[in-house]
């Protein structure tokens, strides 16, 4: 199973938009960045204020669990090291991203490709019709006028989605958001230290069981993927940043709801590390909502359903 089955991406990375991306003088595509200001408003420096810090430590990274996809990296199991480090308790909001954008003028890249993807059930049947399925994974559609704030094209909003995770951003976006308040993107090791709160070698952030007594405690999609989603977890898209119970460490999400972007590199093809899985993870089609897992797609990728999470020190 390819991560494109996850998230698609732009031409040249895991799938295909509706045309060609801006490129760069090298044929690669053009990097979006933002100057961090000489001083930083009062809304920049309260998203720093915001994270928790965590002492860091060892800890066993990766899984061995059979259940796992053992060509995305995920193990072999490992001991691995982390320095202290601050990281933020949910994923960037609608309302934190907006704020930045207001302050600073950004233009997201799907803004400038004129597209992003949507999952095709969000869609009217012309709208599906219109938009054309993504070749391989066809229950996405490249949607013209689709960006953070128009999640499902030209008409939709995020006004009754505010403390919802932002969607439809690149791995570009996310980095210059970092740099208007004074953060980072956490580095994948980091990611999956916080991300386990303190429990070693589990597979979700409470243990072993998927929904303990019943209850559910995360996002992911219920029914058959991917035409029947019964959403019996509460939500069919994207759900509140702090639904659920937060893990060990104080963080909300961590699997599920959406992919987040890390730092690093996910091999040498131009492609970074998401983490977490998302609102559409299913066992029978991409069961990467487990805190081991891995994605990834090209930096200059975004669809509804991968935000991120900063990071600090």
């Amino acid at each position: 199973m390819s991560a494109s089955c996850c998230t698609p991406g732009h031409e040249g990375g895991h799938g295909h938009g509706p045309h060609e991306h801006a490129q760069g003088a090298g044929g690669g595509p053009v990097p979006v960045t933002l100057t961090p200001p000489p001083s930083r408003s009062a809304s920049a420096a309260r998203v720093a204020r915001g994270l928790l810090p965590l002492p860091g430590g060892r800890f066993l990274m990766g899984t061995d669990d059979p259940d796992g996809f053992p060509a995305d990296g995920e193990g072999p199991v490992r001991e691995a090291e982390v320095t202290g480090f601050r990281i933020a308790p949910t994923t960037v909001t609608n309302a934190q991203f907006a704020t930045f954008v207001k302050e600073t003028g950004y233009t997201t890249e799907a803004e400038t490709f004129g597209f992003s993807f949507v999952f095709h059930s969000f869609l009217s049947p012309a709208e599906a019709a219109r938009a054309g399925a993504v070749e391989g994974v066809p229950w996405w559609r490249g949607v013209h006028g689709a960006y953070w704030r128009s999640p499902e094209g030209p008409g939709s909003t995020v006004t009754d989605r505010q403390n919802h995770p932002v969607t439809h951003v690149t791995w570009h976006d996310a980095q210059a958001y970092c740099a208007w308040s004074g953060t980072r993107l956490p580095t994948e090791t980091e990611w999956e230290y916080a991300a386990r709160g303190g429990l070693e070698q589990r597979r979700y952030p409470w243990g072993d069981e998927l929904t303990p007594r019943g209850r559910h405690m995360c996002n992911i999609w219920q029914g058959t993927f991917p035409t029947r989603n019964t959403a019996e977890d509460g939500y069919a898209g994207t759900a509140p940043v702090k639904s659920y119970r937060p893990n060990g460490f104080g963080l909300y999400n961590t699997v599920g709801n959406v992919w987040e972007w890390c730092a690093d590199w996910f091999t040498e093809d131009n492609s970074r590390v998401m983490r977490g899985g998302s609102y559409l993870c299913h066992d029978s089609y991409c069961n990467r909502y487990r805190v081991a897992a891995r994605s990834s797609n090209t930096p200059d990728s975004s669809s509804g359903n991968v935000g991120f999470r900063v990071a600090a020190g």
